[in-house]
């Protein structure tokens, strides 16, 4: 019997395309990266509070290198990897040996997050340590009712699925880490407009890499969405709210 294929969530080629735009969007001096930030935030106060001391670190999605600069200033091996420039995570990892594996902002748009995981977890040393960050259920909520808004009676999917907190933990039990935890935060912040919130979603790599994104919004339908999501805020701020969820667990 031929094996079964995973369901294509998520477009391969959409995402590289959009982890490219995000590159190239970072670049620019004023490129808001408040979510990528509030991430390595939470890294470096995890590692201090475990003493995790890696000897090698893999870290995936770490833009601008900022978490890479600070472990490889404390004497840490570190190596680079981003999906944009060919690194895929749903592959066996090419090499394996890390005391420390930090993936950012990249595994919510796998279309194999268990495999993905798995892979994880065997590329790291005994007593090493993996821990994944990215936007999970509960995130965008303004903006997915301002798609309904706008799709009026025949609303398409345009807001990825995500993962909640139960279902992290069960997928990091599934994978065989140790002492698995899965646990989420909110970031709250606030726009203008839609546009600015689109805009910034794209600059941070958080935009539509569905297979199936649904056909385009037209002008009368993005006005209604716009309309919808600037009526959610007030004094002309619509605050929309990210949840961070983090999985993390041990290699024993």
């Amino acid at each position: 019997m031929a094996d079964q294929q995973l369901p294509q969530i998520f477009s391969p080629h959409r995402r590289i395309a959009a982890r490219r735009r995000m590159l190239y969007a970072q670049q620019q001096i004023d490129a808001p990266r408040y979510l990528l930030d509030d991430m390595l935030e939470d890294v470096h106060e995890r590692l201090a509070f475990v003493r995790h001391q890696p000897a090698r670190a893999l870290l995936i999605g770490d833009t601008g290198a900022v978490l890479g600069d600070a472990l490889a200033a404390q004497g840490i091996q570190v190596v680079q990897e981003e999906p944009a420039l060919g690194f895929d995570e749903q592959l066996p990892f090419p090499s394996g040996g890390y005391d420390l594996i930090v993936s950012l902002s990249t595994l919510d748009t796998v279309n194999d997050l268990p495999g993905t995981l798995i892979h994880m977890r065997n590329a790291l040393a005994p007593s090493g340590l993996a821990i994944a960050s990215f936007c999970g259920a509960g995130s965008l909520p303004a903006l997915r009712a301002a798609m309904l808004a706008g799709d009026g009676e025949r609303p398409a999917a345009r807001v990825h699925p995500m993962v909640d907190v139960r279902a992290g933990a069960q997928l990091l039990q599934r994978a065989g880490f140790a002492d698995p935890v899965a646990d989420s935060r909110h970031l709250d912040v606030g726009f203008r407009s839609l546009k600015r919130a689109i805009d910034d979603l794209r600059a941070q790599g958080v935009s539509n890499v569905l297979s199936d994104p649904g056909p385009p919004l037209g002008k009368a339908a993005y006005a209604r969405a716009a309309g919808a999501f600037r009526a959610a805020g007030s004094d002309g701020r619509t605050v929309e709210r990210f949840e961070i969820l983090t999985l993390s667990g041990w290699r024993r």
